[in-house]
């Protein structure tokens, strides 16, 4: 499933990059990736996915 259209990051990428650090926010994912959020639709939904992999971690 595409996150975020903008910079067509996926859920999968998303996930490997909240599971490989402590993340807290879906813009340090973001910068992780070398990518910065553009409309921002997306934040809420990757804050979701990264709070999601710290729960189960």
């Amino acid at each position: 499933m595409v996150v975020c259209v903008c910079n067509a990051i996926k859920e999968s990428q998303l996930r490997d990059v909240a599971r490989s650090g402590q993340l807290r926010c879906a813009k340090a994912a973001y910068a992780q990736m070398g990518r910065k959020p553009k409309c921002g639709q997306c934040l809420n939904f990757a804050r979701n996915i990264i709070s999601d992999v710290a729960a189960t971690a």
